[in-house]
């Protein structure tokens, strides 16, 4: 898709941003948002809840010219007339959405920004999430939220880690196919290995000599003790490293993560690391002597073939499953299993939608032409109990469907 750099239509679903290039590259500082919080978001049930999406810029004349405070007014301006329509008084809806127009005039907020910016309102509850996913301007007014969109950042179809360890300087980033966001991490790591082991630890590598330059493949001349030494220094640093991400990347969080480094550095980072889904390959060499654009070229050229084999998979299976009682088409079928935790992949056709309303209770389905409040988004409740309850969820084109017949499609589990 990829899945991970996406747009948000207007009618609330998907489409690759194939034009999106890695260009006007900027280090912003990001907050990663958690499952737990798409978990508490979608708990969240109001006479109104407020869902906007909108692109932002890392820099360039769209962040200096306010555009994507533009585009975020434009958003809220419509939603404040569907609360009216919906018969809220104005003062009712001016106290609403008074945090959105507070962060509209916030220029430091907007300097502060990666690919999108998605925001959730209720009586309740205001939460900003910057988001390395490019949407299209939306909006969408129910009674619960649009999380659907969010998806990409934990199903792992696309979204990836990037650590770059060096003695005297750790950087991590979030990846997609189309964009790389640095995520500041030096409040919770050691910026340089003499921060953690206490002594200087050139010092005690001079008998360390690589033999195949940046690469860092080499050997240990000198006293086994030295060895020794060397690599319990190693361990204790990377180990800090690794306690410090991990206050970020929670149990979870599914993208692989991916580590650049010399070549006797992986193995010793390999022992300590406890993030659940390392990637098993690394980045060879000096990450110094690489920019940040060939340091996502290269990662990217390592896991291409991981995303593309594991959705790949999911699809084969679902086509040697039919008529199995493995697979269905039928939303009446494939959401109430999705609420009994029973699906494990979930199959969504782009730009598409099913909306209608559904009664838990009875298990009854009344589907609907378009989306007119109170009526809900079903393939966003499908999405966000799959993702809630540990299935994948990818977004395909209509011809790559399992089913084409079908805008839903999902594979359910044993």
């Amino acid at each position: 898709m990829n899945a991970v750099v996406v747009e948000l239509t207007k009618k609330g679903i998907y489409r690759p941003a194939n034009s999106i290039e890695i260009n006007n590259y900027k280090l912003k500082n990001m907050t990663m948002i958690t499952k737990k919080k798409i978990l508490e978001l979608s708990e969240i049930h109001s006479a109104f809840c407020v869902s906007i999406f909108i692109p932002t810029h890392r820099a360039g004349k769209e962040t200096i010219s306010g555009k994507d405070a533009l585009n975020l007014k434009n958003q809220l301006k419509d939603i404040k007339l569907k609360l009216i329509q919906k018969g809220m008084s104005v003062n009712d809806v001016e106290k609403l959405v008074k945090p959105v127009n507070e962060l509209i005039n916030d220029s430091d907020f907007w300097r502060q920004q990666s690919d999108g910016l998605a925001i959730f309102l209720s009586d309740s509850i205001f939460e900003k999430c910057t988001v390395p996913i490019n949407f299209e301007p939306f909006n969408y007014l129910s009674n619960e939220f649009y999380l659907k969109p969010l998806i990409p950042l934990f199903n792992g179809d696309g979204l990836f880690y990037l650590l770059t360890l060096k003695m005297d300087e750790v950087k991590f980033y979030e990846g997609t196919r189309y964009s790389i966001t640095e995520v500041k991490v030096n409040d919770l790591i050691p910026s340089q290995i003499e921060d953690r082991v206490g002594y200087d630890y050139e010092q005690k590598s001079l008998q360390f000599r690589t033999q195949q330059g940046n690469k860092g493949e080499g050997m240990f001349h000198g006293h086994g003790d030295s060895e020794s030494d060397l690599k319990n220094e190693l361990m204790r640093y990377f180990r800090e490293i690794d306690k410090g991400l991990m206050t970020i990347l929670h149990e979870d969080q599914k993208p692989p993560l991916v580590v650049c480094c010399l070549d006797f550095h992986f193995p010793i980072y390999k022992e300590v690391n406890s993030y659940q889904n390392l990637f098993l390959q690394h980045i060879s060499g000096n990450p110094a002597d690489k920019d940040v654009f060939l340091l996502h070229e290269e990662a990217w050229e390592l896991l291409q073939p991981y995303f593309n084999n594991t959705r790949q998979e999911k699809v084969n299976q679902f086509s040697n499953f039919i008529g199995k009682g493995r697979t269905s088409s039928d939303i009446n079928e494939i959401l109430p299993a999705a609420l009994e935790g029973n699906v494990d992949t979930l199959f969504l056709e782009n730009r598409s939608d099913i909306f209608g309303v559904f009664n838990p209770s009875t298990q009854e389905i009344n589907i609907k032409d378009t989306h007119q409040f109170p009526n809900v988004s079903l393939m966003n409740l499908a999405a966000i109990k799959v993702l809630i309850n540990g299935g994948n969820v990818y977004f395909l084109e209509k011809e790559d469907m399992p089913d084409v017949s079908s805008k839903i499609n999902a594979l359910f589990r044993y």
